[in-house]
């Protein structure tokens, strides 16, 4: 796999570079100001790079789900805006994706020049599960550029035009932020330095079965939180109230816990509610007796220090997923004492992208605290799962 830097040193100044980047950032719904601009700052060592080389970068990136048409909403307008404060420089945004005005700009970029293409998801064909139609629009993107440099590790786990298909039309090449990803997930799955302690939080199992299936064979601790406790809780036969629960899965958790023999550690009291609000009151119980008009939205305290104490030592940890509804402040404990364990691990710290990177920022945490901040949740998954991620498999030679 060839990086940006090999790129860099092949000679780029003056050549077009088609980047992708995951800019895909979180928007207050009625100013649409961005609210975490942490994927854009990922973003900007492969941006800079490209610029002090003098290449002359053309961004391809989505934001959010539009359904392939062209919708205010998703504009990538606040996004060129921020990323242009970033860099120190004007950022203008194409009002198509590959059209009749991306391709003026592209041609009129000069060296060290920035253009932010329209949200690729505009296009239909973004997404198409249709060869041919993703291919029509990989070779509308492969004329804006001379080269591709894939840095969109959230997109790497979808077959989709601007992240697979144009890949294979252009010279190909990992950015900076991609090669950091695989950098570190590579010391989570090839020998990690031990104890491993891995932690899992969210709302469902069925969401994280995979991922569990895939480390339990390789992990000295599996600590597992958040809603998704609930359905061991009851796979060890304890009431869970009201609280979220898969009965369905409620038989595999028991195998997992056999399977385990006692390396699952699953939460001893938990902040219970009568009702999923923030202002409806709440109290700690034991997690084998939750109240039948009670549902759990964190882990509790004793259960913050038993999990603390598992990662006291560890030298390897992954998290992915917080503890409770940590965007409610009555239920924002668990998630802060975990994660500032996690911080406070002398060894490699992974911090799994997703709601774990959001509540990392949301609860005004130190970033530099923790060894890597994934950009990218589901990829960050579905590689520990060992699947092939499409947009890994088509950078490698």
């Amino acid at each position: 796999m060839r990086s940006v830097d090999d790129l860099i040193g092949e000679g780029v100044s003056g050549r077009r570079v088609l980047l992708r980047a995951d800019l895909n950032v979180p928007l207050d719904k009625s100013t649409r100001e961005i609210t975490d601009d942490g994927r854009i700052r990922a973003s900007l060592p492969t941006v800079q790079a490209l610029r002090e080389a003098g290449a002359r970068v053309v961004v391809a990136a989505h934001l959010g789900r539009p359904k392939g048409a062209p919708d205010p909403q998703f504009s990538l307008a606040p996004v060129a805006a921020r990323l242009g404060e970033l860099l120190g420089t004007t950022v203008p945004l194409a009002a198509d994706v590959a059209g009749s005005d991306a391709v003026a700009r592209a041609d009129a970029l000069g060296d060290g020049d920035v253009l932010l293409l329209e949200n690729v998801r505009f296009e239909a064909a973004e997404t198409s599960k249709d060869d041919a139609e993703r291919g029509a629009l990989a070779d509308r993107l492969a004329t804006l550029a001379d080269a591709y440099v894939d840095d969109a590790f959230g997109a790497v786990h979808r077959k989709h035009a601007s992240v697979f298909d144009v890949a294979e039309r252009l010279p190909r090449y990992a950015g900076r932020l991609v090669a950091r990803e695989l950098e570190v997930l590579t010391r989570l799955t090839t020998e990690p330095e031990r104890p491993y302690v891995v932690v899992l939080g969210g709302s469902k199992v069925s969401d994280k079965l995979a991922v569990i299936e895939a480390l339990l064979p390789k992990v000295d601790r599996l600590l597992v939180g958040g809603g998704m406790c609930f359905t061991f809780l009851a796979a060890q036969g304890h009431g869970v109230g009201s609280s979220l629960l898969e009965a369905d899965q409620v038989d595999t958790c028991r195998r997992l816990l056999a399977e385990a023999d006692g390396r699952i550690v699953l939460p001893v009291d938990v902040v219970c509610s009568p009702a999923f609000a923030a202002d409806a009151g709440s109290t700690v119980v034991d997690a084998a007796a939750i109240p039948d008009d009670q549902m759990g939205l964190d882990v509790g305290p004793r259960t913050v220090e038993l999990f603390a104490g598992e990662l006291s030592g560890a030298r390897t940890v992954f998290w992915n997923g917080p503890m409770g509804v940590f965007e409610m402040a009555p239920f924002q404990a668990g998630t802060r004492g975990v994660a500032e364990a996690v911080a406070a691990v002398s060894g490699l710290s992974v911090v799994g992208g997703g709601d774990s990177a959001a509540a990392v920022r949301v609860l005004g945490l130190h970033e530099e605290s923790y060894g890597h901040i994934s950009t990218g949740g589901g990829a960050s998954l579905e590689y520990l799962e060992g699947r092939e991620l499409p947009g890994l498999a088509v950078l490698t030679d």
